[in-house]
């Protein structure tokens, strides 16, 4: 059930703590809006839940275990901005790449723009470049 009332910090707490990292899937439904944009690294754009919930199967698939951490969060009445940590091990095939079995540690920051306590657009910004080169047996 979506909630209006949650600030952009309890947003943005929820989408890393529990969604992500607790992997309680139901809340992409419940705190992504039906048209939201998802800016990601290199260009690449995501509109809507089902388009997130294909590219987090894919990342998931790649890196079953990844943890993720809330290192800070700074927000106002509408935006949240999430600085991140990840850890996990590369096991999976997502992403066209065999499993390499190594182990992977990456930061990042995501801006959240948030209304009625639905996320409406999205930017993220970390090395995608470096983890994918990781992930495909390179430095």
């Amino acid at each position: 059930m979506r909630d209006s009332s949650k600030t952009p910090a309890e947003v943005g707490r929820l989408w890393f703590e529990r969604m992500w990292d607790q992997r309680e899937f139901h809340l992409i439904h419940e705190l992504l809006g039906e048209n939201a944009i998802g800016h990601l690294e290199g260009g690449a754009e995501l509109v809507g839940p089902d388009a997130f919930v294909r590219f987090q199967e894919e990342f998931l698939e790649a890196i079953p275990d990844i943890r993720l951490k809330v290192n800070k969060l700074l927000s106002d009445q509408s935006d949240v901005c999430i600085h991140w940590s990840a850890t996990g091990t590369h096991s999976g095939g997502g992403f066209g790449c065999n499993a390499t079995g190594c182990e992977l540690m990456f930061q990042g920051v995501t801006w959240l723009r948030v209304q009625d306590g639905l996320i409406v657009e999205g930017w993220d910004f970390w090395d995608m470049d470096r983890l994918m080169r990781k992930m495909s047996g390179g430095a």
